[in-house]
């Protein structure tokens, strides 16, 4: 944690992003470490979590990071939480909490509100189009035998 803390102060004196950095280990190795590169590359997914999740996969060659521990600064926001749930670390270990990131300006608590109401009354309206025919993606899906579940 201290490495990841180092590495989020570092970052915002750097002027290259966030206050927000994290770290993957497994086995007692650290396999990724990232900070927040929102700013820095124009990519709104570039959280330290996400940025350390891709490159911890790359290195295992997995698209899970089974056995794996996740430090992070801050406690992750919406975004990152479902790619922690999709990467199934072993655990996850964070600084500040989402109240803290909110005090520094960093509210995640609209994105929670977008998600509980129906989508087609949220802030960016999200309507569903073409359904029937889009079901055809998973029935070609269902019909592969040697798909890989995730």
């Amino acid at each position: 944690m201290r490495q990841a803390i180092e590495m989020a102060i570092e970052n915002v004196r750097s002027g290259r992003g966030g206050p927000f950095a994290a770290v993957i280990v497994k086995d007692g190795r650290t396999i990724a470490s990232a900070t927040n590169q929102v700013t820095s590359s124009n990519d709104p997914t570039a959280h330290a979590e996400i940025v350390a999740i891709r490159q911890a996969c790359a290195t295992l060659g997995s698209f899970q990071l089974a056995g794996c521990d996740l430090y992070t600064t801050c406690e992750p926001c919406p975004m990152c939480l479902g790619a922690i749930y999709w990467a199934r670390p072993a655990r996850v270990f964070f600084g500040a909490s989402a109240d803290d990131a909110a005090d520094a300006g960093f509210d995640d608590a609209f994105i929670y509100r977008q998600l509980r109401g129906p989508a087609a009354e949220r802030d960016i309206p999200f309507v569903s189009l073409l359904r029937e025919e889009a079901l055809a993606c998973f029935r070609e899906w269902g019909k592969k035998p040697n798909r890989v579940p995730y």
